[in-house]
């Protein structure tokens, strides 16, 4: 079976999660759980922090199940 990305968006980023890629090492949920919140649905939240924050946490994903688009040119 296929598992599909889920996408997350506000006005500054799109985040995607790959579960198929995902190793489940549970450093983002860990180290900020404001946004990656393991037991609520939906378990991306982008307004638990800022942005460059969410940026520098994904960017620590060892899977790349974690990635993610800037819209804002401020951010990249």
């Amino acid at each position: 079976m296929e598992i599909n990305k889920n996408n997350f968006s506000n006005d500054d980023i799109t985040v995607t999660y790959d579960p198929s890629c995902c190793i489940n090492a549970g450093i983002c949920a860990r180290q900020l759980s404001d946004v990656f919140r393991s037991s609520v649905i939906p378990w991306i939240d982008l307004n638990g922090a800022k942005t460059k924050t969410i940026i520098n946490q994904i960017n620590k994903c060892p899977s790349g199940a974690l990635q993610y688009n800037i819209h804002k040119t401020e951010y990249a």
